[in-house]
């Protein structure tokens, strides 16, 4: 088949239900396979055992039959601030930062259902018998270089995948399918090229140091990793670098050049999410009407949310609080660990009334017979007992 026409109306298609960008890839072993077994060598995956799956060395072994990969990328840009340029208090009240990915709508989901509608679309475009398969960050496969490969932009040296127009913030989504179509890329192009140039901001930001060579990651020292993959306790050495993070990170991302005029998307699953305090109509759990997104003075909101609100959370109140959002990933206990880790960094004025509250919350957690949060919060206790002591 592959015709370049069939490739120009699927682009099409998918910017109308709303994608940011759109290419065509042929399914084969990309050369950069080669050196994923010398990073897992290196242990840079840390607990990740999906990492080690043999299908994600081949798409060939993802799907029998696939010939080519339709990649999609999503803007969740929003207009808040960046972690780099907040303060970590809200009055005397000390705050976290999750990433922006994770401030709404559980991502696989958005993506799920516009790649899902695209997929409708190739049913009634394709009268021949085809298989399709859609992967939202779901499946053994290395999204960025499919990316790569159907035009979309360059691997940067953060490791994440970078374009010119739009930068980083996007999510990426994949529909494997047994449809031999055109490659975005003529033959003999070449995939976009590298723009990072010289800089190192992002290397250099790291507060973990993860990054331990341009375009190499070390995953078991990344903020991300240590937050949400990671389910024992985080290394010692690790803990203050982290600050006040307790979901992820944008470090990497908020230094990037190419980002200073990213667009901003005006989705409203990907604003954050909002929580009113308790009324007698309403409970304090139950998330505002969509695209109310920006938090007045009272709520609870993903975007810098207070750490004692999250410390103290109980199971129940995790699971409505985070239901359908990416966040569910963490889990409840690694949610309480970490905000127990942001509160020691926090440098809680000792005799306030906000020292005393979190003091004993933390008093309280450090007996949970939960051993991952108990020691967790203990060491929260005798970091802000050092840090009152030295001021």
């Amino acid at each position: 088949m592959k015709a370049r026409e069939d490739t120009v109306w699927i682009t099409e298609r998918a910017k109308a239900f709303g994608f940011n960008l759109c290419g065509v890839v042929s399914a084969a072993k990309f050369p950069e396979l080669a050196k994923n077994e010398e990073w897992l060598d290196n242990g840079f995956a840390g607990e990740m055992k999906y990492l080690f799956d043999a299908r994600r060395s081949d798409p060939r072994k993802v799907m029998p039959g696939v010939q080519s990969v339709i990649v999609c990328a999503l803007n969740y840009n929003t207009e808040h601030a960046k972690s780099i340029e907040i303060s970590e208090w809200d009055g005397d009240e000390p705050c976290g930062w999750i990433s922006r990915y994770a401030w709404g709508d559980d991502y696989h989901d958005v993506l799920r259902e516009k790649l899902s509608a695209l997929e409708a679309e190739l049913r009634s475009k394709f009268a021949e018998p085809f298989e399709t398969r859609v992967y939202t960050d779901t499946g053994p496969l290395h999204e960025r270089l499919f990316a790569k490969y159907a035009g979309l932009g360059w691997v940067g040296k953060n490791t994440l995948l970078l374009n010119r127009e739009i930068g980083s913030w996007f999510f990426l989504g994949a529909i494997l399918t047994t449809l031999d179509l055109a490659p975005s890329l003529e033959p003999g192009d070449l995939p976009p090229t590298d723009l990072c140039g010289n800089c190192r901001r992002c290397i250099d930001a790291c507060p973990t140091s993860a990054l331990v060579e341009p375009y190499v990651l070390d995953a078991r020292r990344c903020i991300s990793y240590l937050t949400i993959e990671l389910r024992s306790s985080i290394p010692e050495e690790l803990r203050e670098p982290i600050g006040h993070h307790v979901f992820g990170c944008d470090i990497c991302q908020d230094v990037c050049p190419w980002n200073r005029r990213a667009p901003v998307t005006q989705l409203a699953e990907f604003q954050p999410r909002k929580f009113p305090l308790a009324t007698p109509q309403r409970s304090r759990t139950e998330p505002e009407e969509r695209g109310s997104s920006v938090p007045t003075e009272g709520d609870a909101s993903l975007f810098l949310p207070k750490l004692e609100w999250l410390a103290a959370m109980d199971e129940e109140e995790y699971r409505e609080v985070f239901r359908a959002s990416p966040i569910k990933r963490t889990k409840w206990r690694g949610l309480v660990r970490n905000a127990c880790i942001a509160l020691g960094n926090s440098g809680i004025e000792r005799g306030s009334p906000t020292h005393q509250r979190i003091h004993e919350l933390l008093k309280r957690l450090a007996a949970s017979g939960d051993t991952l949060i108990a020691e967790s919060a203990l060491w929260a206790l005798c970091r802000i007992q050092s840090l009152t002591q030295s001021l």
